[in-house]
């Protein structure tokens, strides 16, 4: 009987609000300049069509831990996301079906190592390194459509040490939830434990060493991390 050469670690789960239930976690799917307000801060135009980049599952970072700086940026950047659960597999998804395919929704924290993004869009190389690297998604607990609706409006904000960084609503959002299902759907097979990042509104912004970063979103349990 043919044996395994070793035994890797078991998939990242998350918690729900529902105490016994927990997520397990297979992808991770970030959409990238979501917001107007972000795109053209970042200098770019925001009438482009959504596109997407990823995160690996393990990359996920349990809301209140305390982590170590990463390593290799000396510029680290906070992203306040909504999180979309997938709870349904499905591909070519039309929009008016697509919510139904959520289980649930997570407040969530794209870190990203913005002088290495900088580098790479400069050599137009790919943002893995930028983006997919170690304890870089931090997700707060997840809560059921069931308990909380389908978010398409809510203040969403991002905190440093209690300075206000971000601050915007959902609604904003330039492809709503729906419109990133199914077009993510169009390019990948979605299945249950696939999540979305649906994107970061403007304001996004360092942190260092020691300091503690939040995000809220109305009606979820908030994101937050402490670099040490």
């Amino acid at each position: 009987m043919a044996q395994l050469a070793f035994h890797t670690p078991s998939a990242p789960v998350l918690p729900t609000t529902q105490s016994d239930v927990y997520l397990p976690v297979r992808r991770i799917f970030c959409v990238g300049r979501n917001y107007s307000e972000h795109a053209i801060e970042m200098g770019n135009d925001p009438a482009e069509p959504p596109f997407f980049f990823t995160k690996p599952g393990d990359a996920i970072v349990r809301s209140g831990s305390e982590i170590p700086f990463p390593k290799a940026t000396q510029n680290l950047h906070h992203e306040a996301e909504l999180v979309v659960i997938i709870g349904k597999s499905g591909s070519d998804i039309a929009v008016e079906n697509a919510l139904s395919h959520v289980w649930g929704y997570a407040a969530g924290n794209d870190l990203t190592r913005r002088d290495i993004q900088s580098k790479a869009k400069e050599q137009r190389r790919p943002w893995d390194m930028a983006k997919g690297f170690d304890r870089s998604a931090v997700i707060g607990t997840a809560a059921p459509v069931s308990q909380v609706g389908h978010l398409n409006a809510g203040r969403i904000t991002c905190h440093v040490d209690n300075e206000l960084r971000q601050d915007s609503d959902l609604s904003r959002m330039i492809w709503p939830t729906a419109d990133v299902i199914s077009y993510l759907s169009r390019l990948v097979d979605l299945a249950p434990g696939d999540l979305i990042m649906t994107g970061t509104p403007a304001g996004v912004g360092p942190i260092q060493s020691g300091q503690t970063c939040d995000v809220d979103i109305d009606g979820l349990a908030p994101a937050s991390v402490t670099f040490r």
